[in-house]
Parts: C-alpha cells; sequence; structure tokens
C-alpha cells in the first residue's frame, strides 16, 4: 500500500499472445483520407477491399460488421470469416450413397467363448438380457459350444433435408435387370409358340386360303388367318394402350380427370390469328384479346370465326342490359328511386312505359311539324332504289333472256350452298317429289348421296310403282272364298263397333261439356287474379300485403290454359287493341 501504481504482469505464452492494448487513435488527415477511400469504393471506383482469405468485401457492410473487435486481435485487416458459418459448428451429415446393409455377415462364427459376449449364445453384439434366442440350460459361456454369430450392426445414419426425401437411396439396380431378363423371357416364349403355331397350321393345310380367288380379287375374308395374326400382333403392341385415357376424357367418376382451359388442337390460338406486331394486343396471363386481330384485313367481322373478346361482349342481351341500366341511372338523377338489382320487375315496366311514351312524343311532334309547315308528299315518295333504277352500265341480252354483252345482275348471295351437284347427278337433291319423300329429278333416286344412274333409274323406280300397284289385284285372286260362317261372324264385329262407337262419341261429348265449364270457371278466375295484381301494382311497395299465406299448389290444366289465353304479349302486333 506505499505506492499507487498497479503493473500488469505479462503472462509468458510464447508467440500466440496477443497485447490487449487499444488501437492507436487516428489523426483528423488520416479519418479524411479513410473516408474518402470509402466513398470512392461505395461508388465503384476504386477497388473493393480483400480480407485475408483473398475474397471482395461489399463497401456498402458497416465497419462494425467487417472489422474484428480489437480486444481480440487489433492486428487482423478487415474480414467476414466471423459472420460465415464456423465449421466446427456445422452437424455433419450422412452421404446419399451410406444405407442400411441387408443380409451381411461381416465375422466369421467363432469356435469359443469371448470376453464379454453374451452369456446365453456367445455372440458379441448384445448381452444377456438382450438376447432373442432360448434361454439355454448351460450358457455358451461355460460350454464353449454353438456359439451364435454376431449380427451386423446397422450404423447410425443422419441425412440432410434432400437425403431424407430421396425415394431412391438404397435402391440396388440390379433388381431392375431382374424385371427386364422376366419380360425379354416372357416375350421370348410368346415369339415361339407363334411361330410354333403357324408351322402347324401350315402343315395341316389351314393357311391355304390365302391363294384362294376371293383373295385374288382383292376380297377380304372376315376369318382369314393373316387377319388375325394382324389382330394378335396389334393386342401385343397396344395391350396397355386402351387403359389410356385422354385428359378431360376420363367419365369415371372414381378416376375423374379435369383439366381447365384445355384448349382443342384444331383451334387456332388467338395470337396466330394475325402475326402483325401492329395487330390487336394478346395479354398472356388472362389469354385475352379484346380488339379484332383482322381488324386492318379489310374482313367483316361477321363473316370471321374469332373478332375478339368485345365483339362477343356486345352480342345478344347484352346491349339491352347497357341501356336498361343506363336508364335506372337517369331515372334516379331525375327522382325516381329504381335500381336494377334491387327492383328489376318495377324498372322493367318503367322503361317500357317511358319507350312508349317516347315514341308517342315523337308522332305528336312529327304530325304538329307537318301540318304547320305540309311535306306530307314527300315522305310518301318511293324508296329511292326504284326511282333511280337505270344506270349507265350497258347491258344486251338475247331472245332467251341470257346476257350478250355487258355484266349480268349479281344474285342475292345465300349463307347455304346452291347448285351444288355431286355423284355425276345433273339435278340437286330435293328436285323430285313423290309420296312424301324428296329425292333426285335426274335418276328419281330417293337415296341422299346416292350415284345417279339416269334414266336406267327411272325406268327402274317406274316398273317398281307399277309391280306394287299390281300387288292387291293379285291377292284377291289368290284369297279363298270365305264361308257363311265366316261372313256371319264378321257382320256381328262390325255391329259390336259401331255400338262401341256411339257410347264412345257419347261419353266424348259429355267430357268435352265438363271441360268448357272448367274453363270458362279458370277464365273467370284468372280475370280476377289480374285485377287484384294491378290493383295492387298501383299500391306502393310498403302497403302491399304478403303473399306467404297465400295456398300454394300446383296448377290445373285448365288454369294454364286460361292463363296462356288471358296473358299479354309485347312482341304480338295487336297487343295494344286487347284492352279496347
Amino acid at each position: 500500500m506505499a505506492s499507487g501504481t498497479v503493473t500488469n504482469t505479462a503472462s509468458s505464452g510464447g508467440s500466440n499472445d496477443v497485447s490487449l492494448e487499444e488501437p492507436k487513435k487516428m489523426t483528423r488527415e488520416d479519418w479524411r483520407k479513410k473516408k474518402e477511400l470509402e466513398e470512392q469504393r461505395k461508388l465503384g471506383n476504386a477497388p473493393a477491399e480483400v480480407d485475408e482469405e483473398g475474397k471482395d468485401i461489399n463497401p456498402h457492410i458497416p465497419q462494425y460488421i467487417s472489422s474484428v473487435p480489437w480486444y481480440i486481435d487489433p492486428s487482423k485487416r478487415p474480414t467476414l470469416k466471423h459472420q460465415r458459418p464456423q465449421p466446427e459448428k456445422q452437424k455433419q451429415y450422412s452421404s446419399s450413397g451410406d444405407w442400411y446393409k441387408r443380409g451381411v455377415q461381416e465375422h466369421a462364427v467363432a469356435t469359443r467363448y469371448r470376453k464379454g459376449a453374451c452369456e446365453n449364445c456367445g455372440a458379441l453384439t448384445h448381452k444377456k438380457k438382450d438376447c432373442m434366442e432360448r434361454p439355454r440350460k448351460v450358457g455358451a459361456k461355460y460350454t464353449g459350444m454353438n456359439i451364435a454369430p454376431d449380427e451386423h450392426v446397422q450404423p447410425q445414419l443422419m441425412f440432410d433435408y434432400d437425403g431424407k426425401r430421396d425415394r431412391w437411396n438404397g435402391y440396388n439396380p440390379e433388381e431392375h435387370m431382374k424385371i427386364v431378363e422376366e419380360y425379354s423371357k416372357v416375350d421370348l416364349a410368346k415369339r415361339t409358340l407363334k411361330a410354333q403355331k403357324l408351322q402347324e397350321e401350315l402343315a395341316s393345310g389351314k393357311l391355304e386360303q390365302v391363294n384362294s380367288p376371293r383373295h385374288q380379287w382383292g376380297e377380304e375374308e372376315p376369318n382369314s388367318q393373316t387377319e388375325r395374326d394382324h389382330n394378335s400382333e396389334d393386342e401385343d403392341e397396344d395391350k396397355y394402350a386402351d387403359d389410356i385415357d385422354m385428359p378431360g376424357q376420363n367419365f369415371d367418376s372414381k378416376r375423374r380427370i379435369t383439366v381447365r382451359n384445355l384448349r382443342i388442337r384444331e383451334d387456332i390460338a388467338k395470337y396466330l390469328r394475325n402475326l402483325d406486331p401492329n395487330s390487336a394486343y394478346y395479354d398472356p396471363k388472362t389469354r385475352a384479346m379484346r380488339e379484332n386481330p383482322y381488324a386492318n384485313t379489310g374482313k367483316n367481322p361477321d363473316e370471321v370465326g374469332y373478332a375478339g373478346d368485345n365483339f362477343v361482349r356486345y352480342t345478344g342481351d347484352t346491349i339491352s342490359m347497357a341501356q336498361t341500366q343506363l336508364f335506372a341511372w337517369e331515372a334516379y338523377d331525375k327522382g325516381s328511386e329504381v335500381h336494377l338489382q334491387a327492383d328489376p320487375t318495377k324498372l322493367e315496366l318503367l322503361y317500357k312505359s317511358f319507350k312508349v311514351k317516347k315514341e308517342d312524343f315523337k308522332a305528336q311532334q312529327k304530325e304538329s311539324i307537318l301540318e304547320k309547315y305540309g311535306g306530307q308528299e314527300h315522305l310518301d315518295a318511293p324508296p329511292a332504289e326504284l326511282l333511280l333504277a337505270q344506270t349507265e352500265d350497258y347491258v344486251e341480252y338475247s331472245r332467251h333472256g341470257t346476257v350478250i354483252k355487258g355484266q349480268e345482275k349479281a344474285i342475292a348471295c345465300s349463307k347455304y350452298e346452291e347448285d351444288v351437284k355431286i355423284n355425276n347427278h345433273t339435278c340437286i337433291w330435293g328436285s323430285y317429289w313423290k309420296e312424301g319423300k324428296w329425292g333426285y329429278k335426274c335418276c328419281h333416286s330417293f337415296v341422299k348421296y346416292s350415284y345417279c344412274t339416269g334414266e336406267a333409274g327411272k325406268e327402274i323406280a317406274s316398273t317398281e310403282a307399277s309391280l306394287l300397284e299390281e300387288q292387291p289385284s293379285e291377292e284377291e285372286h289368290l284369297t279363298k272364298p270365305k264361308t257363311l260362317m265366316e261372313i256371319h261372324q264378321e257382320k256381328q264385329k262390325e255391329k259390336k263397333k259401331k255400338k262401341h262407337k256411339k257410347s264412345s262419341n257419347s261419353d266424348s261429348e259429355g267430357e268435352e261439356k265438363k271441360k268448357q265449364e272448367k274453363l270458362k270457371k279458370a277464365l273467370n278466375a284468372e280475370e280476377a287474379r289480374l285485377l287484384h295484381v294491378k290493383e295492387i301494382m298501383q299500391l306502393d311497395e310498403r302497403k302491399r300485403p304478403y303473399n306467404s299465406l297465400y295456398e300454394t299448389r300446383e296448377p290445373t290444366e285448365e288454369e294454364m290454359e286460361a292463363y296462356r289465353m288471358k296473358r299479354q304479349r309485347p312482341d304480338d302486333p295487336m297487343a295494344s287493341f286487347l284492352g279496347q
């Protein structure tokens, strides 16, 4: 305690000792140069700093990460080795080729007992309490006989993520060669059996049918040997092909295959319809092409197989739906509370009444203008096609009406094929009609797509018709004369039929009267229902009664007929006169 100084004794650790002195403080000039160098490295003007392993250090990494702490080793240069996984802390995994061995005997059978082995059987790989052999009366330790062989101790394998999920780890490829050899033997046996059968048939003379006259003229016999051989070869080649189903074509409920957005092979892809890069844009993500790809080619959109997605959107009821929605918005702005989704029936009725009033207003406006200024005679003039039917084109016709000079007037095109004569016919199908059948006029044939037989076909058809007319007369001559008993029985049957007809006619008249009465009642009820509906529609929505207490049953035939008779059809041209 005499002196206040404390001395630090340096440990004699040899050359590996590290002094724990703090690094010297940098001057202002050195600090400025260091900062400028860091900025140049960040901009890429100066080469990056290299660590002790020769790897570049990213200049954007902070200094407190790249530099080694001074209290560990102040002499070390900046490095990232301390940030990487340390090898001594890494887990050692088994290689991909390692696997458990099966049926391996590593050691020979011992002849005498070894120290530390099982006292019961004499194996070194387990103790007496773990022995699976039957307990002996005198153990192998004392007898030294029948010492059991040592079991193979399986290694403790530890795989990584991929090694645990490797399905083929431990598989022996020689097992597959056994399957290949088995199938090749089966194939060879089939071939030898087939050759043996052919030899037997050749010896018995069954294959002489190949040189038959029918085969020489090109006619194939259904049970010929060549056809059977061909079928057997196809069965060998395609024995698994029958079990294969195309995607989207398997309709088994247990094994159903469904494929979304499956395109037919014959369909042309949208982006291949027009290869011009300036044509319609194709979105590969949604598979959509909104514009018409044939817009700049001069083709009519109605005649093209695909005219864009927008063309499909503006067909059908989409335009009328859009007009109804526009009317709903305009009506809501003017004060009427209507909505397309909330109350579509009310909106439809309002829109129909609006269109009727609009047409009436236009007609009244037109009449008022005509009354004030006149000019009705100009509106009643014939169309311009009839007034100006003369042209400067010179056309000269012959006495029979054929064109000699000039261009003949174009015939209106039809969407159906016209004047297409096939199979040597001189007339089209449908040019001949007889006894409710259509046919060809040139040969009187009633079979469509048949070959024309000309005048010979007409003669055959006429002879068949004459034979059919003569048949009943021949049958009359061939019939035997009836006996008196048969004539009497026929008369009795005719009398019974007449009585039955009279009774059925009286019953049918009574049923018709009942039906007429029921229909009148149903018509009266339908008129009352329509009046009730009209009264309810005039009420406010909040004051309308509920329909939950009404009787729900299936309507009768008379009620359905009355509904059809009283139903108003807006597309009927006489609908406006029904209420008068």
